[in-house]
Order: C-alpha cells, then structure tokens, then sequence
C-alpha cells in the first residue's frame, strides 16, 4: 500500500471558542479522497491549568465530529497529547490532528521509488503568505 505523507496540526481554540465548522469540511475532505484521518484528540485546559482530554462522542460540543469516515483513534499518545497541551492557554482548547494526504501519495512514492529523501519540509503560515502577495500585489 503505498502511503502518502502523514501530517500533524495542533489547532488552537482562545477561550474555547470551537464553532465546529471544521468538521464538515474535514469530511469533505476524506470523503473527496484528499486525506485519510489517522487520528483525532480534543484536548482543553480549565481555568487553573489542569488538561482534559475530551472524548469526541462523549462530549456534546464535539459530536460533529462523529459524522467523520475515519478509524480514528490509537495513534496519538499521553506524549503527544503533552506536547500539544504546552500551547494551550488555560481556559482554552485545541483541536490534535493526524492525517495522511493520500493526494500526495503517488508522488511520494515516486521520490521513495527514485531514490529520493525529504529533507526538510515545513508549513508557510497564512500570515505570511498574504503578507508576500499584498507586497507582489503594490509592486507590480
């Protein structure tokens, strides 16, 4: 089976302000064939700092993420779920994601088939992004 590359996000909610728009649009996504989802955790802090890990379908603020075609569940560990909990503020949540982008998987294979090794790879912030093209934008 060939496997495409598997990525992680870590999306925070300030003040656990969590409209659950995500979720339908991560179903579109699997249901397009774009990404599998590995694996989901719902993690918050409460006021003192103390971390909770929210189970999806034992909360009623999260249950839209049910509707998700996905096994879901098993990968994402105590360490991950530490990690992800040091960028969250108290009184505030985050959303732990893991996904494979099957989009990307006949590529990666052809590197792997090539000979081929990642050898850095990283996100561009949005921010960024924007700001790069307002600047291309004025000067053109």
């Amino acid at each position: 089976m060939t496997v495409g590359p598997v990525e992680y996000v870590i999306i925070g909610f300030p003040g656990s302000q969590f409209t659950g728009e995500i979720a339908p649009e991560l179903a579109n996504l699997v249901e397009s064939g774009l990404v599998r989802i590995i694996d989901l955790v719902f993690i918050a802090k409460d006021d003192q700092g103390e971390v909770l890990v929210l189970e999806v379908d034992e909360n009623a603020e999260l249950d839209v993420f049910t509707s998700l075609d996905a096994d879901v569940g098993g990968v994402l560990g105590d360490e991950d779920i530490a990690h992800a909990a040091e960028a969250i503020e108290p009184g505030s949540s985050a959303l732990l994601l893991l996904w494979e982008d099957t989009w990307a998987a006949p590529l990666a294979q052809a590197i792997r088939n090539s000979g081929g090794v990642l050898l850095e790879g990283s996100r561009i912030p949005h921010e960024l992004i924007e700001e790069a093209e307002d600047l291309l934008a004025s000067a053109g």
